[in-house]
């Protein structure tokens, strides 16, 4: 079944789902220019915080990408920053300041998955 939505205004949407093996394959401690290339100072303190610093890792990186498949658009993960405001995620552009977000984001066993929702302001 086709369902057509009318008068909704432009949504975009992303998914994303990252094994958090391949961020525990990747120790901080030895590849810290990896992480840099990735992720935000603010990220990677707020992911070294927690005792399994990979989940959270690989729950920022699937939301990077889930915001790229939500705006169709190419620009670098280095310039989306995830952050949490009371408790929820959020994602700020550097550059591409033109858009309002809903994340969503979940963690089970060694899997990140994330959804997010944008939209032009």
């Amino acid at each position: 079944m086709i369902v057509y939505m009318k008068n909704l205004p432009n949504i975009g949407i992303g998914i994303d789902i990252v094994d958090v093996n391949r961020f525990k394959k990747i120790p901080y401690a030895g590849k810290t220019t990896f992480y840099k290339k990735i992720f935000t100072k603010s990220e990677i303190d707020y992911c070294l915080k927690y005792k399994d610093a990979y989940r959270h890792f690989a729950a920022k990186f699937a939301i990077k990408e889930a915001t790229i498949k939500s705006i169709s658009k190419k620009i670098p993960l280095s310039n989306i920053e995830t952050l949490h405001i009371k408790q929820k995620p959020t994602v700020k552009l550097k550059k591409h300041n033109d858009y309002s977000f809903l994340v969503s984001v979940s963690h089970d066993a060694d899997m990140a998955a994330a959804v997010v929702l944008s939209s032009p302001k």
